[in-house]
């Protein structure tokens, strides 16, 4: 079913309420199609409930060989040894534009929105973006999405790796529209969570 997918342009993106199986199971599954990379971004969790949890989803990376990136917390992604974190524009403004000794050495994402929002989290030292949403997407209800040549023109406007998140389907022909925008991947979440 899923043979005609290059899963290595993917971006797994956790969400432990919309997930099919008992969550660290579907975890696992999604790992075990080799994704370019596990986001664990579960929103509501405290950081010692984060923590706690990045450690089980850690050792399942590993066993995989998939890398994970953290999400939010700077500290949960050094006590676990990660080099990726994703963090929202507003966060990394906070850590003195990536100088905080918690993101200085680590690969950091940065969820962006606008084209300005794209050069500033550059400008702070994003390793890489997501731009979204892109298409129509139930986590972003009565919001319109922003498309593909929103993609497109952020793609254009930065240096570094663009995934496009929102909406996306686990389809070849879905996947292939936002890579042809120059897109170094995309971001799944609700499709990966429910494979």
């Amino acid at each position: 079913m899923y043979e005609e997918i290059d899963f290595t342009r993917i971006i797994a993106v956790s969400n432990r309420h919309v997930s099919r199986l008992p969550y660290l199971e579907q975890v696992e599954r999604i790992l075990s199609f080799h994704p370019k990379a596990f986001l664990l971004r579960e929103k509501d969790l405290e950081e010692s409930q984060y923590l706690d949890l990045a450690e089980k989803v850690h050792r399942l990376c590993k066993k995989y060989r998939v890398e994970l990136i953290a999400h939010y917390y700077p500290e949960a992604a050094e006590r676990l040894g990660v080099d990726a974190l994703h963090l929202p524009l507003w966060k990394l403004e906070a850590l003195a534009g990536g100088r905080d000794r918690f993101v200085a050495d680590r690969k950091i994402g940065v969820s962006v929105h606008s084209l300005e929002e794209a050069a500033k989290a550059v400008g702070l030292g994003a390793s890489y973006l997501t731009a979204g949403h892109i298409f129509a997407t139930d986590c972003k209800k009565g919001l319109a999405p922003r498309g593909l040549p929103f993609l497109k023109e952020i793609c254009d406007s930065v240096e570094v790796p663009v995934y496009g998140i929102g909406g996306i389907r686990l389809e070849p022909p879905g996947i292939a529209g936002v890579m042809e925008q120059g897109a170094a991947g995309v971001c799944i979440m609700s499709q990966m969570m429910r494979m």
